[in-house]
């Protein structure tokens, strides 16, 4: 049965990665509000805005860190839910998340804005995704509370066949460059969760962060010692200009040009905002940017200069 003919929920998106991963189930026309950082596909961008951030992302990643530190240790969260104007859009699912308090609205800042509710509350599905087959289920997970499961296992099929088709022609290359992939520059942070296995999938060899684990916190010595064949700079929230702007910090340092990505011209920057950091329907993209970048001599999806940039 369709979502139209038993009643087509009214949805609330607070987390990006939902909201595309909504759209990409053909069910755009189902959202009626989204998060402040919900921004494609670029239509969603009319939609009424339920959250705000309680820090100030305009200043250097340093200070960003400094800020969430804070807040999390007063026992504040980073965001705040617009309980009025959830009351004033009713709607029937709210989507959030529990997987990172720092990434986006958690699922407490969504129970607290709901507690005053005197009305009918609304199904709050919470997603967790903390590696790939996480991803995969919650796409599931929103394609059943929309009461579209059949899209929901469509949409997973066709991006798992995408991944493998990549995947496979990557895993016979015998030249598999070691990779670092930072998610943040200052402090510097590796990347985690789904990031190990698509650098395994794209022909690397990840040298930080853990496949299903949070993104762990690194020094500059780890990096050096380790001395990378490739760095992807791919920070969590900043698009490629932000990312360039941030970096000075990082290739500031005395030893910087003694690594060998520098010294190989491969070191590169991405839009972690839009692909690496969302777990959604893009990490197929996501995926082929490692590719092309890694090897550029099989694979090319043309992303660059949009989704990234040698440095």
């Amino acid at each position: 049965m369709s979502v139209e003919s038993r009643g087509a929920p009214r949805v609330v998106s607070m987390i990006a990665s939902a909201t595309e991963i909504v759209c990409a189930l053909g069910l755009e026309r189902l959202l009626v509000g989204r998060s402040h950082e919900c921004d494609y596909p670029p239509t969603v961008e009319t939609l009424p805005v339920t959250t705000a951030a309680r820090l100030r992302i305009d200043v250097p990643s340093r200070e960003i860190d400094r800020q969430v530190r804070e807040i999390l240790r007063q026992a504040l969260s980073v965001y705040e839910v617009d309980a009025a104007a959830l009351k004033r859009l009713q709607p029937d699912v709210i989507i959030t998340q529990t997987q990172c308090e720092v990434c986006a609205v958690s699922l407490r800042d969504v129970e607290n804005a709901l507690c005053g509710w005197l009305d009918s509350r609304p199904r709050i599905v919470s997603l967790e995704p903390n590696r790939l087959t996480d991803v995969w289920a919650d796409i599931e997970r929103v394609a059943d509370a929309l009461r579209a499961p059949e899209q929901g296992r469509s949409l997973v099929e066709e991006l798992q066949g995408r991944m493998r088709s990549l995947a496979h022609p990557a895993q016979c290359i015998q030249a598999r460059p070691t990779v670092a992939c930072i998610e943040w520059i200052d402090p510097l942070m590796a990347a985690g969760n789904w990031m190990p296995e698509l650098v395994e999938m794209a022909g690397g060899a990840n040298l930080f962060g853990e496949a299903g684990k949070h993104s762990p916190y690194m020094t500059w010595e780890e990096l050096a010692a380790r001395d990378p064949e490739v760095i992807v700079v791919c920070p969590c929230g900043f698009d490629l200009q932000r990312t360039r702007q941030e970096m000075p910090a990082l290739a500031g340092r005395l030893d910087w040009p003694r690594l060998r990505a520098v010294q190989a011209r491969r070191v590169y920057l991405t839009n972690g905002n839009q692909y690496f950091n969302r777990p959604g329907p893009r990490l197929a993209e996501s995926l082929e940017i490692l590719a092309e970048i890694l090897h550029p001599e099989v694979f090319r999806f043309d992303h660059s200069p949009a989704a990234w940039i040698r440095l």
